[in-house]
């Protein structure tokens, strides 16, 4: 049971310090070290159009693969960071990049999250203040003379009792 526990123990303590696989394949791996690391360097920048919330360094999906394949093209014949993701993204549109750059097409992907959050405090604020000042709306505006009459006889009847 003990060593159970510690074995599990260990397990889940050392889970945090292995790194995420890659899914970079050997025969992608390019020879030159210099180029291999621009070409990483660029994956990184680069969403998987399939997986959407991973590089293309660390998809497996085919696709992926395929980016990874063209990223290492570009950077063997030369082009730059800048040229290589101006090429892709010429072919799949801003959705390709982890971080698209704020323009007027993706002003929504920027603004969108705090426009939502922004709405639902305003919701929840009004939501509070009707709440709160609600016990009181249910009264009506004023009582008449026999109304008043019989509130006060329920309110003593209910004290003698």
């Amino acid at each position: 049971m003990r060593v159970t526990l510690m074995l599990t123990a260990v397990l889940m303590a050392s889970a945090w310090l292995i790194a995420p696989a890659s899914a970079v394949t050997p025969d992608e791996i390019l020879r030159d070290p210099a180029l291999e690391l621009r070409a990483r360097a660029i994956s990184r920048n680069l969403r998987c159009v399939v997986c959407q919330n991973q590089s293309i360094d660390d998809s497996n999906a085919p696709l992926a693969h395929d980016l990874r394949v063209l990223v290492r093209e570009r950077v063997v014949l030369g082009d730059s960071e800048e040229e290589t993701l101006d090429f892709i993204v010429a072919r799949y549109g801003n959705f390709v990049l982890l971080n698209p750059p704020v323009q007027l097409n993706t002003l929504a992907l920027w603004v969108g999250p705090a426009l939502f959050v922004l709405i639902g405090a305003i919701g929840f604020g009004r939501y509070v203040r009707r709440r709160s000042s609600g016990v009181a709306s249910h009264a009506p505006a004023s009582w008449t003379a026999a109304e008043q009459q019989r509130l006060d006889e329920l309110l003593s009847e209910k004290r003698s009792a």
